[in-house]
């Protein structure tokens, strides 16, 4: 097992700035890592849910949220000890906001990479979309998603 990550401490993992290269890192040094979920907010921001059962002494919980941008670039580590309600996540986020509510759980550990940017940025009526407004439709909270095709 890999004991260059401190116990409790993220930071060792915020230096892995790309998806591909944090999950092989979770994978060398935890064994096991169970992918739980994948959200997305608008086009440009992705939260992947880990669990690492191994999490062991070196984590101070087994959930792992890495908040990534589009690109797959890694902006945000977050760990708790039991997965949150995806709305009380952005709630925590953007606490203005009022489409978002709910509680969240402690979060344990955090660490933001130099990718990080406030999130709540890309949930104004004016964010950018690469989709075409006749294409696009906002979603909950913010932030635009393609359009669903509806057959009548």
């Amino acid at each position: 097992m890999d004991v260059r990550i401190p116990m409790n401490d993220l930071k060792p993992l915020a230096q892995h700035l790309g998806l591909g290269a944090l999950l092989t890192e979770l994978a060398s040094s935890f064994g096991t890592v169970d992918h739980v979920e994948h959200w997305t907010q608008g086009e440009f921001h992705h939260d992947i849910v880990l669990r690492i059962p191994n999490a062991g002494q070196r984590l101070p919980g087994g959930v792992l949220i890495v908040a990534t941008n589009c690109n797959g670039g890694v902006k945000e580590l977050l760990c708790f000890d039991r997965v949150p309600d995806r709305l009380a996540l952005w709630h925590s986020r953007c606490p203005d906001n009022p489409e978002f509510s709910g509680s969240l759980p402690p979060v344990l550990a955090a660490a933001r990479t130099v990718h990080w940017f406030d999130p709540c940025n890309l949930l104004t009526p004016d964010a950018r979309s690469e989709l075409l407004p006749e294409h696009r439709e906002r979603q909950t909270g913010g932030g635009w998603t393609k359009k669903a095709c509806r057959f009548n």
